[in-house]
């Protein structure tokens, strides 16, 4: 099977089309060397084309780690921290006797990376596209490695061995709401520059949703400086905006990458199927 898997770039700066193989069916270890290896090369993977079940897109996402299959249950524990557990979950503003299906109905999103708030995040993320609005909607992907590199070498030594602390506002629309985010969200510290335990090269771990500030540094200060790096990291060169079609099935590597959203009609639906990627076994220390 490896041998009629046909691959192409999606664009200059990140990205890979993969064709000649159905996700239907189970994928032999051959072609699951290749696979992975193209992910780690590639950062994010567009499979387009594939008519799947969430049965087959969860076997996809233990291709490359372990897929997240438990039943997702958003709730609020006896601190009123909000939880809930990894699985299944529909991004879409469609909605069932008034009530939405799924989350991340509408707009814009700023740049983040999933589960970024966690002490062990997300290795990867996989979307399947189900219903797409005409226009809009696009997917957004920035190659932190190359924002890395880009960087000049004083702002490299600058930044290499700073921490900051990360929070996901699962409300928060803008920068403010990421600043002042609820003392009771859930929060993780993470190393601004990063070594990928897969490639072995240097990245960026930063973005605009989610990072809340430098850990000893003055505030004032240290926000100035994370604003000059999410504007370094979304500048055009590093970003590759993909325009969804139905029965795309895409994979992102969330320890290079961060991923945001254009906006869309509000008037028409739009649905995507999310399966996380977690760590197979103890965390890396990435």
């Amino acid at each position: 099977m490896a041998m009629t898997i046909n691959i192409e770039p999606l664009s200059p700066v990140l990205g890979a089309s993969i064709q000649g193989i159905d996700l239907r069916n189970p994928v032999d270890l051959d072609s699951q060397e290749l696979l992975y290896q193209t992910f780690i090369n590639h950062s994010v993977l567009c499979f387009p084309g594939q008519e799947l079940t969430a049965k087959d897109q969860l076997r996809f996402a233990n291709l490359f780690g372990r897929g997240d299959g438990g039943d997702r249950v958003k709730r609020r524990d006896n601190k009123q921290r909000r939880t809930g557990e990894r699985g299944m979950m529909y991004v879409s503003n469609i909605r069932e006797n008034g009530q939405l299906i799924g989350v991340l109905p509408d707009g814009e999103m700023m740049f983040h990376s999933d589960g970024a708030h966690r002490e062990s995040p997300y290795r990867a993320t996989t979307l399947y596209a189900i219903k797409i609005p005409s226009r809009g909607g696009n997917t957004l992907f920035s190659n932190l490695y190359a924002a890395y590199e880009a960087l000049p070498q004083s702002t490299k030594d600058k930044i290499e061995n700073l921490v900051t602390r990360v929070v996901y506002d699962y409300e928060a629309v803008d920068r403010a709401d990421t600043i002042a985010a609820d003392p009771v969200l859930p929060r993780a510290q993470h190393k601004l520059v990063k070594t990928h335990p897969d490639s072995g090269r240097k990245t960026l771990y930063l973005s605009r949703l989610m990072t809340q500030d430098i850990i000893d540094i003055e505030p004032s200060e240290g926000e100035e400086l994370l604003l000059e790096l999410f504007d370094h990291s979304e500048k055009p060169e590093f970003v590759y905006s993909h325009e969804w079609r139905v029965d795309d099935l895409i994979i992102w590597d969330n320890r290079c990458t961060n991923h945001a959203r254009t906006d869309f009609p509000p008037d028409e639906q739009r649905m995507l199927r999310r399966y996380t990627v977690s760590e197979p076994e103890a965390p890396t220390q990435f």
